[in-house]
């Protein structure tokens, strides 16, 4: 059962989309604090306009709510896409703009990737016509894991030369940035540093002061507020509004380079077009990267990579939901696409379900669907009433919120939590990391999926077992079935063997699962039976897991995958 998911004796829903709205406005205003800090430094990081992301969310707040039954999901700009959406401006800018400048190339590999954004936004409306929300269920989790955390790793490998204040090679890889990072920060700007390094003291020592705190008003303060207003009382004191240069004793740090250090508005949000011209605050899209294989390429990594995101966050929080609403996946995918073609199609870029200020959503107290809308309405009032405000934010202070939100995706315990679910997992972590590092996200992917199947067969998996699920249905009078699993359950028959229990489930008050005849029962498909055990359980309904007695465990891990062994019987597993 999940533990996390509480609800407080006569803390009932209310019905009808505003009957919750005391609840939801605060914790929208809440999530709006969070959500404006990293709307702006995705973006910039994505390589668009830092407004494009508001834009995002604001779209994603407002229209989402409305078509989406999700009811405690906050749509917006997410890290999990900065390393897509950048590939796809520098990528298309360059294949298009050759003979531009720097700066002509980059917009037309912005406009360019709207085009896409628009195209990938379609395909998501098709994806939830089709049903398409199964392929949350399709991939296994250990690759998709990985995958995050290389998107971190890149994140940190970047955003650390911005804490600094100095430039790292244009059109490096994430590993080169990495191995010249010792050279490089060597000519670190001092203020520009001094801001981004308060940033990330501020983000890393917040929550620990948090835990130790008695005042539950100090809990709620989100971090990426507190750095803001520092940062741009810094900005002010070091007038960063001005271009002027000052002096620095670097000999202490540097003797090879100057004392001399210049600031001015190029550290700063890029505004002031905005500021004069509202209508600057949009771009439109430019199609003509769709009739090219990068083009095509950047389209399937939207669609795809977008979507298993979205879905694998709204997941995630449908799990704690602490009412136990289900999500219709095909329709929140649906309305996910429609948010994407239109916030494409003004200038913004692409969004997703967000898991982090989904959860800080719950945690504000949130209720129903309004809370989202309530947050993308705040976002609208604020830049339209304070874009000054927005302008004044030290890119060095954005910097330092991506590299604690590529710390999150990329975190250590990650690391230590799939070690201990199997030595095998972490072989697949670990090189899905390297491989997506070292060439893209698509090939990345790929390797890990290769690299899961590969350890499946070396532990006995049947290759016809990862085509189909052998099945066999054995009824126990109107309460009771036992579904006999033979072959594997492994990642790519689970669709099927979820629409099993499902199905036997209706009517039934216990489904017995037998995995006496698998050769193999892999880690996804553990986690994923764990998960409908909570979801069966809400409903009053048993799962139970028999027939694991001759399985060897992978590891000591409750979810570590399990094969059959022909040894000594171990101690059988069951899920309830």
């Amino acid at each position: 059962m999940n533990k996390s998911a509480k609800v407080a004796p006569g803390s009932d829903v209310a019905p009808g989309f505003f009957g919750n709205i005391r609840f939801d406005a605060i914790a929208g205003f809440l999530v709006f604090l969070i959500a404006m800090p990293l709307c702006l430094a995705i973006a910039r990081a994505s390589g668009f306009p830092p407004i494009s992301g508001i834009w995002t969310a604001v779209i994603g707040g407002i229209l989402t709510s409305l078509i989406s039954n999700s009811q405690l999901t906050i749509k917006g700009p997410a890290a999990g896409l900065i390393v897509i959406v950048y590939g796809a401006v520098t990528e298309l800018g360059a294949e298009f703009g050759a003979g531009l400048s720097e700066t002509d190339r980059a917009y037309l590999g912005y406009k360019l990737t709207l085009g896409i954004g628009v195209t990938a936004g379609v395909v998501q409306i098709l994806f939830g016509l089709i049903r398409a929300g199964r392929l949350v269920d399709v991939f296994p989790l250990t690759p998709v894991h990985g995958m995050l955390a290389s998107i971190g790793i890149s994140i940190i490998a970047k955003q650390v030369y911005e804490v600094c204040g100095t430039t790292p090679t244009k059109g490096a890889g994430p590993l080169t940035l990495i191995s010249e990072f010792p050279e490089k920060v060597r000519g670190f700007n001092p203020e520009i540093a001094f801001i981004g390094v308060i940033g990330l003291v501020i983000l890393f020592g917040l929550p620990f002061l948090a835990k130790r705190a008695k005042a539950k008003a100090i809990k709620k303060v989100p971090g990426q507020l507190i750095v803001l207003i520092v940062a741009i009382a810094f900005s002010a004191y070091f007038d960063l509004e001005h271009q002027h240069t000052y002096l620095f004793p670097n000999k202490f740090f540097d003797s090879e380079h100057p004392a001399v250090h210049e600031v001015g508005p190029r550290f700063l949000v890029d505004m002031p077009e905005v500021l004069k011209n509202p209508k600057a605050a949009f771009a439109f899209p430019d199609f003509s990267g769709l009739a090219t294989a990068t083009g095509l390429t950047y389209l399937l990594l939207f669609s795809l990579i977008g979507s298993l995101e979205s879905l694998l966050s709204a997941k995630a929080i449908e799990l704690i939901d602490p009412w136990r609403r289900k999500t219709s996946f095909d329709r929140d995918l649906l309305a996910v696409g429609f948010a994407n073609t239109l916030a494409a199609a003004v200038g913004g870029m692409p969004m997703i379900s967000e898991i982090v200020r989904s959860k800080a959503n719950i945690d504000n107290g949130a209720r129903s669907r309004a809370a989202n809308l309530v947050h993308g309405c705040c976002l609208l009032a604020f830049v339209l009433a304070f874009p000054n405000v927005i302008h004044q934010i030290p890119l060095a202070a954005l910097g330092a919120i991506l590299v604690f939100t590529g710390f999150r995706l990329a975190s250590p315990k990650e690391f230590v939590r799939t070690y201990k679910v199997g030595s095998e997992q972490f072989v697949v972590f670990v090189g899905t990391i390297i491989a997506t590092l070292a060439t893209d996200l698509l090939i990345g992917i790929a390797i890990g999926v290769a690299l899961e199947i590969l350890f499946h067969l070396w532990n006995g998996a049947p290759v016809t077992g990862f085509l189909k699920s052998d099945i066999e249905v054995v009824p126990e009078g109107d309460a009771l079935v036992i579904l006999v699993v033979k072959q594997a359950a492994v990642f790519s028959n689970w669709l099927a063997l979820r629409k099993a229990i499902v199905t036997q489930a209706a009517g039934r008050d216990e489904v017995v699962i037998d995995l006496s005849h698998t050769r193999l029962v892999d880690h996804s498909v553990m986690e994923k039976l764990q998960e409908l055990e909570s979801e069966l359980q809400a409903t009053g309904k048993e799962l139970r897991l028999i027939g694991l007695d001759e399985h060897q465990a992978l590891s000591s891990h409750p979810l570590a995958a399990r094969k059959k062994s022909g040894g000594v019987p171990i101690v059988p597993t069951t899920v309830a």
